[in-house]
């Protein structure tokens, strides 16, 4: 007689997973909870994990906005936009951009940055030009900000929605997300929620099988900011482990021709002004605050940086075309590291684990850095690896290196606020912390038994989408041929019966 299988679930919730949280949550009586995810929670309660996260969330972006406060008016003085921690490129570039003066985003003026971005902004700016020009009493750079900042953080809630609906089990992930000092910071000095909430879209139309409109979506967020185009790498990965490729060519084919289509009025009527992006990023030299940056420094220790006193941080930094290709380089051969990674790990890696080891080698390989390209990668973890512990040490160190920026951007201005090593050694620390997280997603890749979110999951990955299933024979032979073993998920061999060749007893 065989044993009644269990229907209970198993103790997968974060209190109880995660560490840091089990050790804080005794401060408010242990694991367990009254909004515990489990399958006697009381039915109708209204106050449960996803409406709390997403309470959380508008409460932490109202905070943003009044942390931004004292910039609205534009009125700068005495560095309050740095010493604030409140300046945005929204309010600075309605200004520099032309839209006070009625600009046409490519038309009259070529904007730095791609289509969808350049489409969004005018789509505010204009309106509250011309609105300003009938009511002169109001501050256009107010309203504009305002404006932005309202629809930005709609696409933040969004994107926590989205979080939770990818994960409905482990709902207290997305409070990752919620409660950063880095989306209190950092929410609304660019547009990057615009690309965040197209992409992480994208993502949950894969994971419901919907491979073509996922496509639109992740070419709709590369039209904004070209970084949802790494998507589509991991994409590759998985499809070449499960061997159905098909769903990533759809993918891929909509993606392209979503963003062709929005690039195509201003590349074909105001082309000049549609290679501004383009020819902006391939001239740009090296950053505040990357990889490249903390080199040069270095190199200035023992040398001069003069005409054959270089070190070869000092010498890309003198010749731009090379340090592209150099940091390209570099970029694709850690992409090769995360493919062979992709292919030989135990399991088939999850999606979005692949994918914040994609996005944090381009962060650490490129040449620009900006402080506000850390969004990129905050729902990534939470979806990759939402354990608090290194979280919170990234967090520490995101939000020291934004104090440090703010204050050398001081010192540019004429007055020392900080030394240059301090900068640099805020600089070095999101770099490790950037790079811890990347070697414990890895890790959790090549050691499945680690991951929490398998284990929530019975093994399985929640955005796997149209590409869940065994993993093709081409691929175990792949292993094989590096002396790994058949994965959980490789179709089983049938062997041939023994043949009994003994006479038959009469």
């Amino acid at each position: 007689m065989s044993a009644k299988p269990s229907t209970e679930q198993p103790d997968v919730s974060e209190a109880t997973s995660d560490g840091f949280v089990r050790g804080l949550s005794q401060f408010i009586g242990g694991p367990l909870g009254s909004h515990a995810v489990r399958p006697d929670s009381r039915p109708g309660r209204f106050w449960n994990a996803p409406r709390i996260v997403l309470a959380l969330t508008c409460l932490v972006l109202a905070l943003s906005w009044v942390q931004k406060s004292p910039c609205m008016d534009g009125n700068w003085q005495k560095n309050v936009q740095y010493t604030r921690y409140c300046y945005t490129d929204v309010l600075a570039l309605y200004y520099a951009e032309g839209l006070n003066e009625g600009k046409v985003p490519y038309v009259d003026h070529p904007v730095e940055y791609p289509v969808v971005t350049g489409y969004f902004m005018g789509a505010l700016g204009l309106p509250v030009h011309w609105y300003g020009q009938d009511h002169p009493d109001i501050n256009q750079g107010s309203w504009f900000y305002n404006a932005n900042a309202l629809v930005l953080s709609l696409f933040a809630v969004a994107t926590v929605g989205i979080i939770l609906a990818l994960r409905r089990r482990r709902p207290w992930d997305a409070a990752i997300f919620a409660l950063s000092p880095i989306l209190l910071l950092t929410a609304t000095i660019n547009w990057d929620f615009l690309a965040i909430g197209l992409a992480a879209y994208g993502l949950y139309l894969w994971t419901k099988r919907k491979p073509v409109w996922a496509g639109v979506f992740f070419g709709l967020g590369a039209a904004a900011k070209l970084w949802p185009l790494f998507i589509l790498g991991p994409i590759l990965i998985l499809a070449l482990r499960t061997g159905r490729l098909r769903p990533f060519v759809s993918s891929f084919i909509a993606t392209a021709v979503t963003w062709a289509a929005v690039n195509f009025p201003v590349f074909y009527w105001y082309h000049e002004s549609w290679l501004r992006f383009f020819r902006l990023n391939s001239e740009r030299p090296i950053d505040w605050g990357t990889f490249w940056y903390v080199g040069r420094y270095l190199d200035g220790k023992w040398a001069a940086g003069t005409e054959g006193d270089q070190g070869p941080f000092q010498w890309l930094s003198n010749n731009v075309p090379t340090l592209n290709y150099v940091s390209y380089g570099f970029f694709a051969l850690i992409c090769l590291g995360i493919l062979l990674l992709g292919l030989l790990a135990p399991r088939r890696p999850r999606l979005s684990q692949v994918m914040f080891l994609v996005v944090a080698a381009f962060l650490i390989s490129s040449k620009v850095w900006s402080q506000q390209y850390v969004l990129w990668l905050l729902p990534l973890i939470v979806l990759a690896r939402p354990k608090w512990g290194a979280i919170v040490a990234w967090s520490i160190a995101e939000v020291g290196y934004l104090a440090a920026f703010y204050a050398e951007l001081i010192g540019a201005g004429g007055k020392s606020v900080i030394p240059e090593g301090t900068f640099v050694l805020a600089s070095t620390a999101r770099l490790v912390t950037v790079g811890l997280l990347f070697a414990l997603v890895a890790r959790e890749i090549w050691r499945p038994e680690l991951d929490d979110v398998r284990q929530s999951y019975d093994g399985a990955d929640p955005e796997a989408g149209p590409l869940d299933g065994p993993e093709a024979p081409w691929a175990t032979s792949f292993r094989r041929a590096f002396g790994f073993g058949p994965s959980p998920e490789a179709i089983p061999v049938e062997l041939p019966e023994p043949v009994d060749k003994a006479p038959a007893v009469s």
